[in-house]
């Protein structure tokens, strides 16, 4: 059963709920190049998390909004209609998740911590629409997944840095600098990750 409010064990640092996955060039899976992850949920049964500087080409909200007939009485929010659409994952790849500051909260609203949640419900775009959605946001459609013990498994291949989420990388940078940019905060060169796999 989903709970609302998921919390990984903090005794042992083990689950990585609310950090960020950076995708190794070492990891060879082309939808996850340089792929930033940010971990929705970990856990001893599998993880979800959402990419979220991967944009989806040729879609925005605005079109978005007109396939799923979202319209309103009252003016548009222009900037909410300038969000690029981001490719979260292989995973259900149609089934959208709006991942935002810790402003906004509605029913289905699962809180990741202060700073994050993640809302999946076609009134939450209604209301980014008009304008009263979240301050900070990424729409994504798709997500990834792994199962029980798959993700651990990829850490210990040197698959993936782990790191601490930043909103300004989350929702203020550019789609492609932020997997440069969540690399430098670990104090490494992004030059120095070659395709050569081993231990930093």
């Amino acid at each position: 059963m989903a709970t609302k409010d998921p919390k990984p064990k903090e005794e042992d640092g083990a689950y990585l709920t609310g950090k960020l996955l950076l995708a190794m060039p070492t990891l060879g899976d082309p939808r996850f190049s340089k792929a930033v992850i940010f971990v929705c949920a970990h856990d001893e049964n599998g993880a979800m998390g959402l990419v979220v500087n991967h944009t989806l080409p040729g879609l925005k909200f605005d079109q978005l909004l007109n396939q799923l007939h979202i319209t309103s009485d009252i003016e548009v929010d222009l900037k909410a209609l300038s969000l690029p659409i981001m490719s979260g994952g292989p995973v259900e790849a149609a089934r959208g998740f709006l991942l935002h500051s810790g402003d906004f909260s509605r029913d289905d609203t699962i809180k990741i911590d202060d700073l994050y949640s993640v809302t999946g419900t076609v009134e939450a775009l209604q209301e980014v629409a008009t304008g009263k959605g979240p301050e900070q946001m990424l729409f994504i459609l798709g997500y990834a997944g792994w199962g029980g013990g798959q993700l651990e498994g990829e850490l210990q291949q040197n698959s993936w840095l782990v790191v601490d989420p930043d909103p300004s990388i989350i929702f203020g940078a550019q789609p492609d600098d932020k997997w440069q940019m969540a690399v430098e905060k670990l104090g490494i060169d992004p030059a120095m990750l070659s395709g050569e796999s081993g231990s930093a």
